[in-house]
């Protein structure tokens, strides 16, 4: 077995060779670490439907049933989160690949389609996912520059079972041989 004292030293990140080496730590460490994948939506204020991929989605407690997620305050989906009562929580599987991407990608994109529907409380319900469940927003923690959210779980739905969706290195990933989709 190979001791992490022989193991190289951090390098630099690619693309910012001047970046603190604990930054690079972290990214990179963090980059490492597989993580399931979900989706977290709400509605604004004005009734526009907001949504994004959170790979830090984590159940803090089953009585009462509470989870948690984490974003940046200066996400785009933030205003909406730092304002509404409830969300969403969707886990996604492997065949979700493409739904993760497209709550990653452009905001504008996101709920251009019919891969949702409104749900409970006129919340957008993500079609085809492996669960889903609607949670009231309970606490807001602010942590520097980003938050952790605490909901607890009112109701929700299941869907197909799957095989795990996971980050992983800056990609969508199924476990597996074939780790890669």
């Amino acid at each position: 077995m190979n001791d992490i004292r022989d193991a190289p030293t951090v390098p630099r990140l690619e693309g910012d060779p001047n970046a603190p080496l604990d930054l690079a730590a972290f990214k990179q460490a963090f980059r490492r670490h597989a993580a399931g994948v979900a989706c977290v939506t709400a509605r604004q204020a004005d009734g526009t439907p907001v949504g994004f991929t959170a790979t830090s989605l984590a159940s803090l407690s089953s009585v009462p049933p509470l989870a948690t997620f984490n974003m940046a305050r200066t996400a785009s989906s933030w205003s909406a989160i730092a304002e509404t009562e409830r969300v969403i929580i969707h886990t996604l599987g492997a065949r979700n690949r493409s739904l993760a991407e497209r709550m990653s990608g452009p905001n504008a994109l996101r709920f251009i389609g019919e891969h949702w529907h409104e749900g409970p409380h006129g919340l957008p319900v993500l079609n085809d996912v492996t669960s889903w469940m609607v949670g009231h927003i309970v606490e807001r923690v602010t942590v520097h520059n980003g938050a952790v959210i605490v909901v607890q779980i009112e109701e929700g739905g299941l869907g197909y079972e799957d095989e795990a969706l996971l980050y992983h290195e800056r990609m969508y990933r199924v476990p597996g041989p074939e780790a890669a989709l």
